[in-house]
């Protein structure tokens, strides 16, 4: 698997092959695909490894655990640590969860993120709230990946704010 995000961090998912992951990890073509038939099985795993990263993050952060906290600041703060990481390895968390739109295998694994990180919002602020944040932090993290633009923690916790009853 850590080949295989290599592989989509180097040439992007067009570039993802059982042959590609193979001569990355140094390994015989027929390990890939022992452990992965297809290359939608391969994508797939893909997606759920590359999808720990702002899970990580969130889980380091202890916020959610924290209930007398000021939640947009936190949540500000695990955004800018998590863009201020490896980018490349938002660049290509990104990537997986957006090829859902054309690649409908990949789609339960980017719903299943999506559902357990606002449940895990939820426990700082109500479920409608929870999945509104998450669609504000993709927006942000989305604008500053396309536009290279640096983060503004500040606009951010502004803006998240807004969004928190």
């Amino acid at each position: 698997m850590d080949a295989a995000i290599r592989v989509v961090g180097k040439k992007g998912l067009a570039g993802l092959s059982h042959r590609s992951v193979a001569a990355e990890a140094d390994v015989p073509l027929g390990s890939t695909t022992y452990h992965f038939a297809t290359l939608d099985e391969l994508t797939v795993a893909a997606l759920r490894q590359a999808n720990e990263g702002f899970a990580k993050v969130l889980a380091a952060s202890g916020l959610l655990e924290d209930t007398d906290g000021d939640l947009a600041g936190d949540l500000a703060r695990a955004l800018g640590e998590w863009l201020g990481g490896d980018r490349t390895g938002v660049e290509l968390e990104y990537e997986l969860y957006l090829a859902a739109l054309r690649r409908p295998v990949l789609r339960p694994v980017a719903a299943a993120w999506t559902e357990e990180t606002a449940e895990r919002l939820a426990r700082r602020t109500d479920p409608v709230t929870a999945r509104a944040l998450l669609a504000l932090m993709d927006g942000i993290c989305l604008q500053v990946l396309l536009t290279g633009a640096a983060y503004d923690e500040r606009y951010a916790r502004e803006v998240l704010a807004r969004v928190i009853p």
